[in-house]
């Protein structure tokens, strides 16, 4: 009874931490990783995303919702979509209810697999290209290619026991978005404690802002992740995890 009862407080304290799957993908909170998920997953997920970890695109808090496939050990791929709420230039009559969602993909490829004094390293890229008046990662233009990004992301795992772990992330992300402009490093620590093994705690830093929050894995396949964004600003999401080659 004891053990039913920690389990249960310490469950609710992780959803009260304030996540990251922000973009439908496998990373830290808010920036790449080089953290994979096992081949032959998929996730069904959404997100609450406050307004501060959201393009120009978004000045409000708006929600999220994804399909993610990594259906080869060393590729993994997600569709996005992130709720558009109405102005009085975009359909007035509905100001302030969702009414639009914006459309994007993820790429993600591993060339190189976590080995003993190796780190794993991933080259991916969000919301690549568009037709809709913005071209590709690379354009400068100002259409709906919201979280448009490219970066290369090297991550090693140190054993501090044999089931204590700590993760070390670094990247380089770059575009020339004239908004959500995320050039420059980012990375963070995670840190996965022994006495709860599918709680992993992440402090990390974007490029812009710092976040601190956590994810944990409920019976295998329920994801839950939580952030805070300089401290403040709460954003989270719940994913659902389907294991085609079994787990």
């Amino acid at each position: 009874m004891k053990r039913i009862i920690l389990t249960c407080i310490f469950v609710f304290s992780t959803l009260l931490l304030s996540a990251q799957l922000t973009l439908g993908t496998t990373g830290l909170l808010n920036s790449p990783s080089a953290e994979m998920q096992p081949d032959g997953t998929v996730m069904l997920g959404g997100n609450f995303l406050h307004d501060k970890i959201t393009p120009d695109g978004f000045p409000y808090d708006t929600y999220n919702y994804f399909l993610n496939i990594t259906f080869l050990p060393f590729l993994e791929v997600a569709y996005v979509c992130t709720l558009f709420k109405a102005t009085d230039t975009f359909v007035p009559e509905k100001k302030g209810r969702f009414v639009n969602q914006d459309r994007s993909f993820s790429v993600r490829l591993r060339p190189f697999k976590e080995r003993k004094y190796r780190p794993a390293v991933v080259i991916g890229s969000n919301d690549a290209y568009t037709q809709s008046g913005g071209g590709s990662v690379l354009s400068e233009g100002s259409g709906n290619q919201y979280f448009s990004r490219f970066y290369v992301a090297a991550t090693k795992h140190v054993n501090v026991t044999k089931r204590e772990q700590v993760g070390l992330h670094l990247a380089y992300q770059y575009n020339r978005r004239a908004s959500n402009h995320l050039n420059g490093f980012s990375g963070g620590i995670s840190y996965k404690p022994s006495f709860v093994p599918n709680l992993n705690l992440i402090v990390q830093h974007d490029s812009k802002d710092f976040f601190v929050g956590a994810n944990y894995l409920l019976l295998k396949h329920l994801f839950m992740q939580v952030l805070l964004q300089d401290g403040r600003y709460f954003s989270g999401g719940i994913a659902y995890k389907i294991y085609l080659k079994g787990k």
